[in-house]
């Protein structure tokens, strides 16, 4: 796909042997966004880990101080109408139980970005783990959404807490904020990220931890930032 005079204007402002300094690097990106919407920056970090190996595995969560910059929707399983109540005060945007569990089984359709249950609700969702667990939004205590703390939960998904983890190819992919935000506010969502990666370290993985860590718009290209 040809790309636009903008773009390459861009990218040749990029040397891709040099590795820039986070700040610099933020600062490059925005400038790389697109003007006609506000771009996601996402950071794409390449992980010295053997995917294939179960120990090896890399999946965390992470607040970000000042989130994605998109509220992301939020279904809550619970089993009886306190659960449920203290679910909608949390601001949770759908909540149900069995009716909601048996829906899904029967349609395959589902409205929702992120999924909490409680544990009881947990040997019940397995009705509908062949159709969100290949998404990934089946509960996990790995991600911190089976959880008896309902109220937390949901406002830290509100807020901005993510799950992150190495795909196949032992890559991470995240979005850290929009191009509206300031070099500050992505500085420290960068910052808070990379913190979590590197506490998220095996530790069967020997060698190189953060072989590579790129910046980039959603439409601009990639910097390469010093890890």
């Amino acid at each position: 796909m040809a790309h636009s005079k903008r773009y390459a204007a861009l990218k040749a402002a990029i040397d891709p042997k040099k590795t820039y300094a986070a700040t610099e690097a933020i600062e490059m990106v925005k400038k790389g966004a697109s003007t006609k919407f506000d771009s996601s920056i996402e950071v794409h970090v390449r992980l010295g880990i053997d995917s294939k190996k179960s120990d090896q595995q890399v999946r965390a969560t992470v607040a970000l101080p000042h989130g994605t910059g998109k509220t992301k929707i939020v279904a809550v399983f619970v089993a009886n109408a306190e659960k449920e109540k203290e679910a909608k005060d949390a601001g949770a945007d759908i909540v149900g139980g069995e009716e909601l569990i048996n829906e899904i089984a029967k349609t395959g359709k589902y409205a929702f970005e992120v999924a909490v249950a409680t544990p009881d609700m947990m040997p019940k969702m397995a009705k509908v783990a062949k159709v969100l667990g290949p998404k990934g939004l089946m509960p996990s205590p790995k991600n911190e959404t089976v959880t008896t703390n309902i109220t937390k939960t949901v406002a830290e998904l509100r807020k901005g807490r993510v799950a992150f983890k190495a795909d196949d190819t032992a890559n991470l992919h995240q979005v850290i904020g929009k191009a509206s935000f300031s070099n500050e506010q992505l500085l420290e969502n960068f910052t808070a990220f990379m913190d979590a990666v590197r506490r998220a370290k095996p530790p069967s993985s020997k060698g190189v931890y953060l072989v590579g860590v790129t910046l980039s718009s959603t439409m601009g290209p990639g910097v390469r930032v010093s890890a």
